[in-house]
């Protein structure tokens, strides 16, 4: 008789062993640059982890395929939940892949503060796009990063680029005002926006329309078209109250309705004008150059937050001072003081 409950816990136990193996680097590499989507996956999963003999391995990894030079478009997609991101990316996506070009969609779902967990249903919400060969998908978690975008976004970026995606389409958590890092990182930032939801304009904040190259009103069809031009109109004279973007460029107020597949076409004709403007007038490079230097500045952060949290000291010494917090015996910003020098002292 087949014990169930103990072959069950042995196929457990298997499954969690083969998740904690990894690859040899020129292996990763090898299935990266022959686009191997299996590989990608894990090399993905690789730079996710959290782990210090992944994190070493991981920084290799990254390290090899920056020397691989690519031509590609990183394009920021943002927007609150409900207004048809992922419809209208795997329209767009589509739209791309029919005329040869390579995607890559990076999708990130929000993760519960209370337990920690997240759906990653993109490949589910994206069926014809998942399908397809010339295009990979790939849903993260936010984790505790601000700016809706996973933790890893730039480092899988540079990965998608050395398989040799000519487009990566980053789709955010649609945080409202906290958009700023997937910023950072994209040649091309679009917000989709809704019709009909009440208050156009107030729904427009300023960082947000400050750092948009595009507004794109979806689901401009049927009973929305009449809202949906009015909106248009409501958006473009906004717009014009803002002083001249620093590439030279006017953002523009378009229609789609993604489920529709109408305007998308439009859409990817203004992006490459963008390109055209942006690449001819130097902002391009110059861009991708803040890009970087915006990255090691982000990456130090991290990882002395990283380090102070480890240090052993500060670990036992946390919690006693949180409670003098709790009881009014210390402020927050002298506790803090305090966590910090001693963790200053355990570097000396």
């Amino acid at each position: 008789m087949i014990d169930k409950k103990n072959t069950s816990k042995t196929s457990i136990s298997k499954v969690r062993s083969f998740r904690k193996k990894t690859l040899a680097i020129d292996s990763y590499i090898e299935g990266i640059l022959k686009n191997d989507k299996a590989t990608l996956g894990k090399a993905i999963t690789l730079i996710e982890s959290s782990i210090n003999e992944h994190i070493e391995k991981a920084k290799t990894v990254i390290e090899k395929c920056l020397s691989k030079e690519n031509n590609s478009i990183r394009i920021g997609i943002t927007g609150v939940p409900g207004v048809g991101k992922s419809t209208f990316i795997e329209a767009l996506g589509k739209n791309l892949t029919a005329t040869g070009k390579k995607v890559a969609v990076l999708a990130v779902d929000p993760t519960s503060s209370v337990s920690k967990g997240s759906i990653l249903g993109d490949k589910t919400r994206m069926q014809e796009l998942a399908k397809d060969p010339n295009a990979f998908i790939r849903p993260s978690p936010s984790g505790e990063t601000l700016g809706g975008v996973g933790r890893k976004t730039r480092e899988t970026i540079i990965l998608c680029e050395a398989a040799g995606y000519d487009i990566i389409l980053i789709e955010t958590v649609g945080v409202g005002q906290s958009e700023t890092l997937v910023h950072s990182m994209v040649d091309f930032f679009l917000v989709l926006k809704l019709a009909g939801a009440g208050g156009e304009l107030q729904g427009i904040k300023r960082g947000i329309i400050e750092m948009a190259d595009a507004l794109v009103i979806n689901k401009a069809d049927e009973d929305n078209i009449k809202q949906s031009k009015l909106a248009q109109i409501e958006f473009q004279r906004a717009l014009h109250l803002y002083p001249p973007k620093i590439n030279g460029w006017t953002p523009k107020v378009l229609l789609t309705s993604a489920i529709h597949k109408m305007g998308i076409n439009e859409v990817w004709k203004m992006i490459k004008q963008y390109l055209t403007q942006t690449k001819q007038n130097g902002f391009f490079a110059e861009n991708r150059k803040k890009q970087n230097e915006y990255w090691v500045l982000q990456t130090i952060d991290n990882q002395l937050k990283q380090e102070f949290y480890q240090n052993k000291s500060v670990k036992k010494m946390i919690a006693n001072v949180l409670q003098e917090v709790h009881e009014n015996k210390i402020s927050p910003f002298n506790a803090a003081e305090k966590l910090l020098l001693l963790s200053k002292k355990e570097l000396k």
